[in-house]
């Protein structure tokens, strides 16, 4: 990848995100009217697409920043909610042992993906998002993870393993009750009068993964494969174009295409929580609430990410490299 558009972007990424509208920013590639020129440029994605003339002057993103374009994606906002039925109902059922692919969470949550079993200091581990096995940093050490989800059924008679260890989300604000969160609508559209925003910024809150690990009860209870993929074979970093998929509790199997990288994102959390990530992978890949914690992996089943938010028409995907050396594990 060219140096000049990712030093542009690193450079420019506070500005642009300081835009009304805009969610994300990232390395891509120019798409004009619907087709992709290969050349890479500064994506930046924005809730919804609105004509210039309808924006104020210094919201509209520039169509080149130092020597490098740009381009203007609509994603609408990214986030880690809210749960949607299931596409396959094999998927929400209790199955042992369970493969990657199939509905499981913390014993207080919905229901996310269980993503692959994976090794740590020489011990199996089921590897998913921590929103999936961690509930958002609330959960406790040792605390059951159960195979279904509860809301697919599991009860606690249905845990197949306990909690081992969690990334911390670094949120950028503590949830807000009813009463904050309308007079946060309030104030907004005054500010705007002014040219202000309640937009909050990327800062030294950021995160990198939201990643967990959980240690099956007994190795029996849980397969290495993945539904639909197999075993997982190694490893490869996400790049521009790369072909990837992923097997999920709610959308299944689907495929799709990396589409941007090195991004900065922000994520709602719901109940007022939102929070920085950088460095993640972009994707066209269909998702939806509940696929949280699927493994994504390209074509040759090496894996490429942790899927852990996305928005109508996009994934968002940890890098597997910054998984494994968090949660110290081993793929493969």
């Amino acid at each position: 990848m060219p140096f000049d558009v990712r030093a542009a972007k690193v450079a420019h990424e506070s500005a642009i995100f300081g835009r009304a509208n805009v969610v994300g920013v990232a390395v891509g590639t120019k798409i004009i009217h619907g087709h992709d020129t290969n050349e890479r440029c500064i994506v930046a994605f924005v809730e919804r697409k609105r004509p210039e003339d309808e924006l104020r002057h210094h919201d509209v993103v520039p169509k080149e920043i130092d020597g490098v374009l740009t381009d203007v994606v609509e994603t609408g906002r990214f986030t880690s909610i809210p749960l949607v039925q299931s596409m396959d109902e094999n998927r929400t059922h209790r199955v042992r042992p369970a493969s990657g692919g199939v509905s499981l969470g913390h014993y207080r949550i919905t229901a996310g993906t269980l993503g692959v079993l994976v090794h740590r200091h020489g011990r199996p581990a089921i590897l998913s998002n921590n929103h999936v096995l961690a509930n958002e940093n609330a959960g406790q050490i040792g605390d059951p993870i159960l195979q279904p989800g509860p809301v697919d059924g599991g009860r606690l008679q249905d845990a197949i393993a306990r909690l081992t260890d969690f990334v911390p989300i670094r949120f950028n604000q503590r949830s807000m009750g009813p009463v904050a969160q309308f007079l946060e609508r309030a104030v907004a559209p005054l500010l705007a009068v002014f040219g202000l925003s309640l937009k909050r910024l990327p800062n030294g809150q950021e995160n990198l993964v939201d990643a967990a690990v959980a240690e099956p009860i007994d190795a029996s209870l849980v397969s290495s494969d993945i539904l639909d993929i197999g075993r997982v074979s190694g490893t490869t970093d996400a790049t521009l174009g790369l072909a990837v998929r992923k097997s999920g509790r709610t959308t299944a199997l689907t495929a799709g295409h990396v589409t941007a990288v090195d991004a900065t994102v922000e994520v709602d959390y719901g109940a007022g929580k939102t929070a920085i990530f950088r460095g993640q992978i972009v994707s066209d890949m269909l998702s939806k609430g509940g696929d949280s914690g699927s493994l994504v992996v390209d074509d040759r089943s090496r894996a490429v990410g942790l899927l852990f938010a996305g928005g109508p028409t996009t994934t968002l995907i940890n890098p597997i490299g910054a998984v494994m050396q968090f949660l110290d594990v081993v793929i493969g």
